[in-house]
């Protein structure tokens, strides 16, 4: 028997049996063309290597420290910073003032580039960074004075207010001065890589009380809605019009504020207050509505600086503890505002390690970058939420000029009051502004000269000569210099409701709901601002006559003490969601533009149907998406009869669908393609393009009213000889919808998908607008798909005008328990830094899109346990 054969070796490339591969000696036997390529491959991945290695490290260059000890020339005692693994940071200092100056150096390391160019922004001088192709913004934001009627606010600060100011800008320059533009943001780099030899100016405290400027502008109310009217009013009845811009819908939608009246001035809960008739409304002649439309293109070239648009608003909601499963307050928070990465607001905590007359600050919640204090949250004794009350605080005044300084009043010729303002424009020589103000406020028709002209051609009954014929003024109560800033300080100290209302009072604008609850078990409503009280020719719907006198607001605003607010309310919560205030009694005229209570109505049903709600239903109810148009209109369109087969395969989705919208809903995904396909079909042939639907809940109210009458002038297509009916725009509209998801996603219904159309896309304000692609890559973070929709209480908007994207989202989300603190949650839209190379850029978006929500500690204890790095600030020696 013969031995078996030896199972042969392993083998490899360097085995001495193998033969030998010169790859050097292969290579100089190719041919030169052949070589020569290699070598300019080889080439240019050595250049791309070194360039990604460069760019990493320019990137990476401006991220804080986080651990370890920093000396600091400013300080009194000691700071510690403590970050959790999101890279929240809470603060602990001995007083207020090392807690403010604290403040600004941490925002400052993580969100300098977007502080300076708010700064820029509400100064006007935008343009300084970004040459000619933000000049139009910077002379519109120097005609209304922004920074001006800032520096006018300083004095009227209490001197606390100042000393936080200051503390927090000196925090700011002390962590500036030791860096260079390129250690402070990647954005300067990219910038000095485009030619901009630039560094920051020190800090101070007027570039923070004019950022509350932006927040206003944004929040500001009805002026859209105004110009609207008045294009409208060219081709249509003042019926017509009203049936676009219904009434609102008191049965329907229950106000914050369930009754009460002004008695003597002062709000009462229980009292019964007087209705207000409407005054007239004025006709204008086409060359008006033409002004005015110009003016309103002009304003919307404004950047969105927190968002704008029917898509920005709030939810927020506060039950007792009869509601609650802790037995103490909850209450729930989420502001809806514009997109962007970074996202507007910085979560932090400021707290003083032992409460004394020092240091009287033990708050956590969202702040803004650029002010000192807490924005929304929560104290040791109080929590408070906003929504934006959305009170009619602008209006447009139409003016007689007479030549370039005066203008008429009553028949009589009054002076204008003339300034001008210097703008520097990167790249190329200064511009000069002449600036014109009259009684109502600056002439915003002025900003640029393709209105130096404007309503020169507009026709007047008025005897004589019109003179160069009707500019445009804009009276808005921020304009007017008052102490915000007192209120946010004052908020973050309140102690009860005594004292949260004190605070409430100095809220001047924007205008906010302010729900309230504390550790004693209360719960409350306070509606604060600046509102004028207009004269007796003006409901501030429509732009009117300035040359008339009794048009003019009166001096006075509704006083503090006569605007709505409820404690301990009978029913044991209190619902804010930009629905109505109060109802048609209340003797003041707030606005009669609300949001038409759709999503507050949906928070209410939800209330009242859970009973008692957890920390976790709180904040499940703020992921809620039925689509209150979904139950109105869905019924119509499965009567109607679509050809089967593919077709009728599309309208099958709908039958048996929850009205919810979850990113993965085919059904949704249908609903909306026909929803915008209706609205077009519906409208866009009878209305002009800036007034074509969005899609928001005014159109919600307006088309379900519309779907009880089978035929009537808006449903007929104005550019076709038939006449249409309801059931033929909504058969057509269901059709397009098909054959629209078909194209863009897939032709089995059951493949389509909400989210997939209805995409969030996350921009850097600045550079992530650039135009660059890799640039753009380093700053965007695109393509979230997400849920919920315009007007529900998932509250991410899109218009309908020009897509499905997401245009504003809820910005935070935040649930505070006031059993334990602890026990509270909360959520950014995209995180705490502002550097594109920290992990905390966006690490809280994926969470925010997920539904998830953050533990939030706030005991000591608590931020111990969850800490990942601790930052020590210490006060540098004198002479060092």
């Amino acid at each position: 028997m013969s031995e078996p054969s030896p199972t042969p070796a392993p083998t490899s490339a360097a085995d001495p049996a193998l033969p030998r591969i010169n790859w050097w000696q292969t290579f100089r036997r190719a041919p030169r063309v052949v070589r020569w390529t290699a070598w300019v491959a080889v080439g240019l991945v050595v250049v791309l290597v070194l360039l990604a290695a460069a760019a990493a490290v320019v990137v990476r260059r401006p991220l804080p420290q986080t651990g370890g000890e920093i000396e600091v020339p400013g300080l009194t005692a000691p700071v510690e910073v403590v970050r959790d693994g999101n890279g929240i940071p809470q603060l602990y200092a001995d007083s207020d003032d090392d807690l403010m100056f604290a403040q600004g150096f941490v925002q400052a390391q993580e969100r300098f580039f977007e502080m300076d160019v708010r700064r820029h922004i509400t100064a006007g001088r935008l343009s300084e960074l970004f040459g000619a192709d933000t000049l139009e913004t910077d002379k519109f934001i120097r005609t209304m004075g922004w920074r001006r009627v800032a520096e006018q606010e300083w004095a009227l600060l209490a001197p606390a207010t100042r000393e936080a100011l200051t503390s927090y800008a000196a925090g700011v320059n002390a962590y500036l001065d030791e860096r260079s533009p390129s250690q402070l943001a990647a954005e300067y780099t990219v910038l000095g890589l485009s030619g901009l030899d630039y560094t920051p100016a020190d800090w101070d405290p007027i570039d923070s009380l004019a950022w509350l400027k932006a927040m206003a502008w944004d929040l500001r109310g009805n002026m859209d809605a105004e110009v609207d009217r008045v294009l409208l009013s060219l081709d249509h009845t003042p019926e017509e019009i009203a049936e676009l811009w219904p009434a609102y819908p008191f049965d329907q939608h229950p106000p914050i504020v369930s009754g009460g009246g002004v008695v003597d001035g002062v709000f009462e809960q229980n009292a019964t207050g007087n209705g207000t008739r409407n005054p007239r409304r004025p006709a204008y002649p086409p060359g008006v509505v033409d002004a005015l439309e110009r003016v309103q293109q002009r304003v919307e070239a404004m950047p969105d600086l927190v968002g704008k648009g029917r898509g920005i608003g709030s939810n927020s909601w506060v039950v007792d503890g009869a509601h609650s499963s802790t037995g103490m307050p909850l209450l729930a928070n989420d502001p809806h505002l514009g997109i962007s990465q970074p996202g507007i607001w910085m979560q932090m905590g400021l707290h003083c390690r032992e409460r004394t007359e020092a240091c009287t600050l033990d708050t956590a919640g969202f702040t803004f970058s650029g002010v000192p204090g807490v924005i929304i949250g929560h104290n040791a004794d109080i929590a408070w939420g906003f929504t934006n009350l959305g009170p009619d605080v602008t209006d447009l005044f139409l003016e007689q000029t007479e030549g370039d300084d005066r203008y008429v009043r009553d028949d009589d010729a009054a002076a204008m009051s003339v300034r001008t303002e210097t703008i520097k424009v990167r790249g190329e020589d200064d511009v000069e502004l002449r600036v014109r103000e009259t009684v109502h406020g600056p002439l915003i028709s002025d900003v640029s000269s393709e209105f130096a002209t404007v309503g020169a051609n507009a026709p007047t009954d008025e005897p004589g000569d019109r003179g160069s014929g009707y500019a445009v003024a804009l009276a808005w109560t921020a304009l007017d210099p008052a102490p915000t800033a007192d209120a946010i300080l004052a908020l973050n100290r309140a102690s009860d409701w005594d004292s949260f209302r004190a605070a409430a009072a100095d809220f001047s604008v924007p205008a906010q709901n302010l729900v309230y609850a504390d550790r004693e078990g209360h719960i409350g409503y306070q509606a604060p601002g600046r509102v004028p009280i207009r004269g007796g020719g003006n409901d501030g719907t429509m732009p009117v006559e300035g040359w008339v006198s009794a048009n003019d607001w009166t001096g006075d605003d509704i006083p503090f003490d006569g605007l709505p607010s409820v404690l301990d309310p009978d029913e044991g919560f209190i619902v804010t969601a930009n629905q109505a205030v109060i109802d048609r009694r209340y003797p003041y005229l707030l606005t009669k533009d609300w949001d038409y209570g759709y999503r507050s109505t949906r928070i209410r049903e939800a209330l009242v149907e859970e009973g008692e709600l957890s920390v976790q239903e709180m904040a499940d109810l703020q992921l809620d998406t039925t689509n209150p148009m979904a139950e109105a209109l869905v019924p119509y369109l499965l009567d109607l009869d679509v050809p089967r087969g593919y077709y009728r395969n599309a309208q099958d989705l709908l039958r048996g669908w929850d009205f919810t919208q979850p990113a993965d809903s085919a059904a949704a995904a249908y609903f909306n393609v026909v929803w915008r396909n209706l609205l077009e079909l519906t409208f866009h042939d009878d209305l002009r393009l800036r007034t074509w639907p969005d899609g928001g809940d005014r159109w919600f109210l307006v088309v379900s009213r519309m779907l009880t009458e089978p035929a009537g002038p808006w449903w007929d297509d104005a550019d076709t000889p038939e006449v249409e009916t309801r059931d033929d725009v909504l058969r057509q509209a269901m059709l397009d919808a098909r054959d629209e998801l078909t194209r863009r996603q897939a032709r089995d219904p059951r493949l389509w998908e909400w989210g997939r159309l209805h995409r969030m896309n996350l921009h850097n304000a600045t550079l992530g607008e650039s135009g660059i692609a890799p640039i753009e890559r380093l700053f965007n973070r695109d393509g979230w798909e997400v849920g919920g929709g315009s007007a529900i209480v998932d509250a991410t908007s899109w218009t309908a005008v020009e897509g499905y994207e997401v245009t504003a989202a809820p910005s935070m989300r935040m649930v505070v328990s006031l059993a334990d603190f602890d026990d509270s949650r909360w959520i950014n839209l995209t995180g705490v830094s502002g550097h594109p190379a920290s992990s905390h850029y966006s690490d809280q978006t994926e969470l925010w899109v997920d539904g998830e929500t953050l533990p939030w500690a706030f005991s000591r204890a608590a931020v111990e346990a969850a800490a990942e790095d601790t930052l020590v600030l210490t006060p540098r020696p004198p002479g060092d």
